[in-house]
């Protein structure tokens, strides 16, 4: 049976004491009604993970000793949804989540002309991530920075060093994402817009950055829909 696994943000190294937060002490004392001695594991999100002993089961700050701390590569190929934000948040909420479950490295809040919300609840969405990244058990969180103008996110694609390609709605030559996909690619980064699709103009600007359209399939997918099936097949 696994044992239990928890976010931590500072991980000491091996033999190392460590108290954890109040909210992880009460669910790992109070709600699993865990005692001294007893172990779990830990990760802080950026590829520790631990495994721990407990040491005082006080229920607001419980206290752990490290056992033993391994280091967690990062997935390969790293895989970057720039995707806008949904005016509905519990189902831009469902995409982080699920985002996580596969094993995307970055999440950017891509703010497009038709982006109907720009603002964005930064420590609640944190917390959806932490808790898929904890429930499908792994050891690195996705990067979700702060959201980003269209236009700035699109100066700077150029330089990376990865396959980029942009799903959109609009008639034209474009491949199926799948077929264009093959083992030992380097890192892929997909632009997805907002419900109303990207703007001509941002089209435009993203094929002169070099991102490469993209046909996600034969039917027209909601946002969110188009994001976990484009991370699936580029995961």
């Amino acid at each position: 049976m696994s044992l239990p696994y928890f976010f931590h943000p500072d991980i000491p190294d091996a033999a190392g004491m460590l108290i954890l937060e109040e909210d992880s002490s009460k669910h790992i004392i109070s709600v699993l009604r865990m005692q001294v001695g007893e172990e779990m594991m830990l990760t802080d999100g950026k590829g520790a993970r631990a495994t721990a002993v407990i040491t005082d089961d006080h229920r607001k700050k419980c206290a752990v000793r490290i056992l033993h701390l391994d280091r967690i590569p990062g997935r390969r190929p790293r895989v970057t949804l720039a995707v806008s934000p949904l005016k509905n948040a519990a189902r831009f909420e469902w995409l982080l989540e699920k985002a996580t479950e596969l094993g995307v490295t970055a999440i950017i809040p891509l703010i497009c002309d038709r982006t109907e919300k720009a603002h964005l609840r930064k420590d609640r969405l944190t917390g959806i991530l932490v808790s898929a990244m904890l429930q499908s058990r792994q050891s690195w969180l996705p990067e979700l920075p702060d959201p980003m103008p269209f236009p700035e996110y699109i100066s700077g694609i150029g330089k990376m060093d990865a396959l980029k390609f942009i799903a959109h709605c609009e008639e034209g030559e474009k491949a199926e994402l799948r077929s264009v996909l093959t083992v030992g690619d380097p890192d892929r980064v997909i632009l997805i817009g907002p419900e109303g699709d990207f703007t001509h103009q941002e089209i435009e600007a993203a094929l002169h950055a070099g991102t490469v359209p993209v046909s996600l399939g034969h039917t027209r997918l909601r946002t969110e829909t188009a994001a976990i099936y484009a991370a699936s097949l580029l995961r």
